[in-house]
This record gives C-alpha cells, structure tokens and sequence, in this order.
C-alpha cells in the first residue's frame, strides 16, 4: 500500500508539474518580454560567421520581429573556413530572408582581419570599434549577440562579447543603446528539448522569447 500512494504522490507531483510548465509556455507564447523596446526600434545581430544567425538567433530574431524591430546584421567573416565563403555568403542572405531581414541591412565583412578560425583570436579593440562605427552610422537602439561563453566557445563568438563588453564598459555605446547577449547554456540542456523548458522558466533572465506554432515552421525551414 506504501508503493502504491508513493506512486500516486509521485504521478501528482509530474502531473501538476507538466500542467505548470504547459501553462506557463502557453502563456509566454506571443508575449512581449517586459522592459524590451517594440515598435521602430532599430535592433543590430551582431555574429561571427554566416549559419550563426540560424542556428543560434532564429527564435530571437523571430521574436524581434513580432515585436516590429527593424532588424539589421552585421556578419564579421564570410565563414570561408573551409574555402566556402561564396556559398554561405549566399546561405545568409537566403537565411535573412526567411528570418525578415532585408539585404539592405545586410552587411558581411569579408577580410584578413577577422578570418573564420576558432584557432585565431581577433583583436577585441578592432572589432569594438568596427562595431561601433556600425551602431553610430545606423542610429542602432538595441545590440543582440553571443554571451561570454559564444554558446558554442568559439573564439570568434566570444570575441564579439569581448568587444560588445568593451564598449559598454568604457561608455563608448551611444545613449540609450542597450545590448542584449545569448545566454549560453551546457551540452545536456541543449538537446533535450521541452524538457529544458522548467531550468528556463526558473532562471532569472532579462528576455525570454517562446515562439509561436507559426514561427516555429518559419524557423524550421533554415534547416531544410
């Protein structure tokens, strides 16, 4: 009898707990992200290497764009580590265009300075300052890019945390631009799917995005 109400505790417990996850995924769908700028609002992705913008910042981008950002992207190699920079070139522009982002504010910077080798570290005052040039020239309002850990610990990702950093700790960002990073997370929690839903719902975060059903065919045909 012991086993059995243990179980029946048990099978409560998961129940309640399924029906709080469901509900509070529900309720997130669509929602906008307390604090974050809407409507106008000129919104810079900023990444190392074309396929970033797919495989790391769909559900991001397609979040800005529910909220009407103007989005633009600035990419800092033509990722032609494997002497393929023409074709994922080509990639990332197919890829803006599922994600909403014009070519026009499209930018891929394509020389020796900032090659595609994690094996190479890119000079962070370089790239802060590129990068700042890029924000000044198009009145950019929010900055989106990779956190200290570059998600996947690429040196080229977390070089752009290293010059987004900067610039925010000397005071060099323009007023009212504000940056937001992706938070990296381990191996285990990014293949397991809904299950990661309850750690991410428990952490304290500044913008969470949960995609629609609709958003979610979008950002499924950048791996088809």
């Amino acid at each position: 009898m012991e086993a059995v109400a243990f179980l029946c505790l048990a099978a409560a417990v998961l129940g309640w707990g399924f029906l709080w996850v469901w509900d509070s995924w529900e309720r997130m769908k669509g929602q906008k992200p307390a604090g974050l700028p809407g409507d106008g609002n000129r919104t810079l992705l900023v990444i190392a290497h074309p396929d970033d913008e797919a495989m790391f910042f769909a559900p991001t981008v397609l979040g800005l764009a529910r909220l009407r950002h103007r989005l633009s992207l600035l990419c800092f190699s033509a990722g032609n580590y494997y002497n393929q920079g023409e074709i994922r070139k080509k990639e990332l522009l197919q890829s803006c265009d599922v994600l909403g982002i014009p070519p026009s504010s499209i930018m891929i910077i394509d020389n020796r300075d900032f090659p595609d080798d994690p094996g190479v570290q890119w000079d962070t005052e370089h790239v802060a300052s590129t990068l700042l040039q890029h924000i000044e020239v198009n009145s950019i309002n929010l900055v989106v890019t990779f956190d200290a850990g570059g998600v996947s610990g690429h040196s080229n990702h977390v070089a752009l945390y290293a010059a987004v950093r900067t610039l925010h700790s000397e005071g060099k960002l323009p007023k009212g631009c504000s940056v937001l990073t992706l938070q990296s997370v381990n191996v285990l929690r990014k293949y397991i799917s809904l299950l990661d839903l309850p750690f991410t719902l428990l952490q304290t975060r500044d913008v969470l995005f949960v995609l629609t059903s609709k958003e979610v065919a979008q950002a499924k045909k950048l791996t088809s």
